[in-house]
């Protein structure tokens, strides 16, 4: 007597573009052993999706109305409880993958390989493990490098950095929430941070910091 077929690998996507989840979904629904169950425009419908399907993998975009992927990551891994997140971005920066990975994501690829690798990606998060593109997975890499060499000399991490250098550049935390997809309350985290990091207290100091190490040099 055969073993009885292995349920097929649930997945929900979320993205705010109607013409990307339905290309999605009719490259997903094309594989055997793999069913889109739902699709959700927003963070917080795909909140939703995951509390109601209970999905093997919540296919999850980045920059989206209102919530970013990766804020809602973890409560997508909340409500379907242990749902594993596979971030599909535009975003090629390490620095998000390191952020996605942080908030509960198992996988992060960029949408410009979605025809060619998202089947593989979804197996490999849905079965357990992780998966990173592999141009992202060299940077990242070589970013970790790079961190660790400046680590003892400066104490911001990356995503500080560019923070500092926009608040340097006067920009206020509503616009650098919105120039780095994070939201305000991340921004303003962030300067908080900063601040007790450097010793600093005003805009004028870190103004100072900014210009005495580069920060400013190509803006």
């Amino acid at each position: 007597m055969s073993p009885p077929p292995a349920a097929p690998i649930r997945v929900v996507i979320v993205d705010d573009h109607a013409l990307v989840r339905a290309g999605l979904r009719l490259l997903l629904d094309n594989e055997e052993g793999i069913e889109v169950v739902a699709e959700a425009g927003t963070a917080e419908e795909g909140i939703r999706a995951a509390r109601l399907e209970r999905p093997d993998v919540i296919l999850l975009d980045v920059v989206m109305p209102g919530r970013s992927g990766i804020e809602a990551a973890p409560e997508m891994v909340e409500a379907s409880k242990g749902g594993r997140v596979l971030v599909l971005s535009m975003q090629d920066d390490p620095t998000y993958v390191r952020e996605a990975f942080a908030a509960g994501a198992t996988g992060y690829m960029l949408k410009e390989a979605a025809d060619t690798e998202l089947v593989q990606a979804v197996r490999e998060v849905a079965g357990g493990g992780r998966y990173v593109h592999p141009t992202l997975g060299a940077r990242l890499a070589q970013a970790e490098v790079e961190a660790a060499r400046r680590a003892a000399d400066d104490p911001l991490s990356d995503r500080e950095r560019e923070v500092l250098r926009l608040l340097a550049l006067g920009h206020t935390n509503q616009e650098i929430a919105k120039r780095l997809f994070i939201s305000v309350r991340t921004a303003e985290t962030h300067r908080a941070h900063i601040m007790q990091k450097l010793g600093l207290s005003t805009r004028a100091e870190l103004v100072r910091y900014a210009l005495a190490n580069g920060l400013l040099e190509d803006s």
